[in-house]
């Protein structure tokens, strides 16, 4: 008796129920959930340290000047080098005197020459004035002694001052210190021809120390001459200066787009402040934009094209993308006019990595976990 084959209907719930039995007793572990990312934050900041912008600079004399000479010539001789304090008066360096002496010596002659003119010219004058009255002259001759003596007279007097610019230019032959200070640079050495007017030296003087800054095009507006600054040496880190903002360019330089300021220290901090010192520059910055502050970082993309800032929700320690309306953008800082309450726990980086509703860990800037219900950190002072 031949053994029926089972029907294929029959071998086909008979793989599913394996198939099922199989899956049923080899199912996958729950994914755990994902461990709280921490997140720098900061509460949005309405004055205080963050309008405060620091600029490098370089310790410059208030007075500079270029120094040369008002004559051309040879350099005879250079009496100072750079570095050296001179006084008002002192003579710096001299060019050979001879051509110019030579000159003044043939405007004396000339002077010479026009006052013998000018005397016979008088006396000429005088005689045939007293020919006139016992008439053994006519009029028209007496006129033409009167023409002759005015214009020697004149010729006398161009003469002298022919003669007072020859002297003057003699002496320009030694150049002197205007005032007091310190020789810069010097940019000529003896034996060199030089000519009237070219750089010589470079003096300092000692009326006052500034700094040399730049301030940026972008918040120029926040800056005004008169206003307070601290000035810190690099080689005396610690120890501010106090000082103003006493002139600000009115133009902004082509290139680097930014404007050269000059910050003044006070009278009795100068000493031991030196040229050329490297200097950093601190200065509370007025805002022209009405708000709060945050940092530039914390500014994301918003929906349809706005700005939003990343925002840790307190009751559930998760991320909120609050939309917000800033103002100009600063080199560091940025004002938010609305969108944002002053206690906000605001992520100042990385917010490029967050998503909304992420559990996150709020931590300042030293790594320390805030209290979310004190907004201070949890570690102690």
């Amino acid at each position: 008796m031949l053994r029926s084959k089972p029907r294929p209907n029959a071998r086909l719930w008979l793989a599913a129920g394996a198939l099922a039995w199989a899956l049923g007793g080899c199912s996958a572990p729950a994914e755990p959930e994902a461990a709280a990312r921490p997140v720098l934050v900061v509460h949005p900041d309405a004055a205080g340290d963050a309008g405060a912008w620091t600029f490098p600079g370089e310790i410059r004399a208030r007075e500079e000047s270029a120094l040369a000479f008002q004559v051309g010539g040879q350099l005879l001789r250079r009496e100072v080098d750079a570095g050296a304090h001179v006084t008002r008066g002192q003579i710096l360096a001299e060019i050979a005197p001879d051509d110019l002496r030579l000159q003044q010596q043939s405007a004396q002659a000339q002077v010479a020459a026009a006052e013998a003119e000018y005397t016979r010219a008088r006396t000429d004058r005088d005689r045939y004035a007293a020919l006139v009255d016992q008439q053994l002259v006519s009029r028209s001759q007496m006129d033409a002694q009167d023409a002759a003596y005015r214009a020697a007279q004149s010729q006398l007097r161009a003469a002298r001052a022919q003669a007072d610019v020859a002297g003057n230019q003699a002496g320009y032959t030694r150049l002197r210190a205007p005032r007091d200070g310190v020789i810069a640079s010097r940019e000529a050495e003896a034996g060199q021809v030089v000519a009237a007017g070219q750089a010589i030296f470079m003096l300092a003087g000692d009326a006052g120390r500034e700094v040399a800054i730049a301030l940026p095009e972008s918040r120029i507006a926040a800056f005004a001459v008169g206003q307070a600054a601290q000035i810190e040496l690099w080689n005396r880190p610690g120890e501010r200066i106090a000082g103003t903002i006493r002139e600000i360019s009115a133009a902004a330089d082509p290139q680097a787009r930014t404007y050269a300021a000059r910050v003044a220290l006070d009278a009795d901090a100068v000493d031991g402040v030196e040229l050329g010192q490297s200097a950093r520059v601190t200065i509370a910055a007025e805002r022209a934009d009405d708000g709060l502050l945050v940092p530039l970082a914390a500014i994301q993309p918003g929906p349809e094209g706005g700005k939003a800032v990343w925002v840790v929700d307190p009751a559930t320690h998760t991320l909120q993308s609050i939309p917000v309306e800033t103002g100009a953008y600063g080199a560091r800082m940025v004002p938010v006019r609305s969108g944002l309450s002053p206690d906000a726990l605001v992520v100042a980086a990385g917010g490029h990595l967050l998503r909304v509703g992420q559990r996150v860990t709020p931590v300042d800037r030293e790594n320390r976990p805030y209290r979310l219900d004190a907004s201070k950190p949890a570690a102690s002072e």
